[in-house]
């Protein structure tokens, strides 16, 4: 919850990248370069988030690991449930991006109440936590705030329903003291995160400029394309607006 929080107010002193928005404040769609490595890299922190659920003990001889492996297997799954299908009754689609972060958010609001938690009710908890999370993207989008991994969406808003989740299907805590806590880390995370960010940004800058935005960091930064075949298609598609039809032929020595 902190870093989504920390995400915030990141975000909101960037600001939306160029073209999020269209002329009429209609928020677009800016799809990352590769849904296949967005999953990797989502079953990559499922496994690394065992260890960080089931081995925040510290001291895993003679404790008992098996509960939140399991709590943690059943969230991350039911939260990829409950963002695919909200996805699929809001948007009209079962969205392959939602779904991948609907695994995050299970495991982001599963994460306080992992040893507590039952295992029926860690379903429901990674349930809602998917759901949670498509609204939040969604709302987020329509008032103006470009978050473009989703950030404060699976790390905030479902780690603010993990934290309210303790309270209502453990023993552990009450809501009170786990919504006081809450708030004094958003106002803490909040404050001191803006902060730093507007002093960044003041003094040596935060955001590159526009042209380095345009043509892209792997350029500006590093001199070179990660991806030069994304190029080559940008080079074909302008070249065909330019002759006019799609259909027509494109002289080989203009590519």
């Amino acid at each position: 919850m902190l870093g989504g929080v920390a995400a915030l107010a990141g975000v909101l002193v960037v600001g939306p990248r160029l073209g999020k928005y269209d002329d009429d404040g209609r928020p677009r769609a800016i799809p990352g370069h590769s849904l296949t490595h967005g999953a990797l890299g989502v079953f990559i922190l499922w496994f690394g988030w065992y260890g960080f659920n089931a081995g925040s003990t510290l001291a895993a001889v003679g404790q008992d690991i098996g509960t939140p492996v399991v709590t943690t297997t059943l969230a991350a799954s039911a939260g990829a449930m409950g963002a695919m299908f909200t996805a699929w009754l809001v948007i009209g689609k079962p969205d392959v991006g939602f779904t991948i972060n609907g695994v995050l958010a299970g495991l982001v609001g599963i994460t306080a109440g992992t040893a507590s938690i039952g295992f029926g009710l860690s379903i429901v908890t990674g349930l809602v936590a998917g759901v949670i999370m498509v609204g939040s993207v969604l709302i987020l989008e329509r008032i103006g705030i470009d978050d473009p991994v989703g950030a404060i969406s699976v790390h905030g808003a479902a780690g603010l329903w993990g934290v309210i989740a303790v309270a209502l299907f453990s023993s552990d805590a009450t809501l009170i003291p786990q919504l006081i806590g809450a708030t004094a880390i958003i106002a803490w995370a909040f404050g001191t995160s803006y902060l730093v960010f507007k002093v960044i940004n003041v003094t040596v800058g935060l955001r590159v400029t526009r042209a380095e935005e345009l043509v892209g960091l792997d350029i500006s930064e590093h001199g070179s394309d990660a991806y030069p075949e994304f190029v080559f298609q940008h080079e074909v598609v302008d070249l065909r607006k330019d002759f006019g039809s799609s259909d027509e032929r494109v002289p080989a020595k203009s590519v």
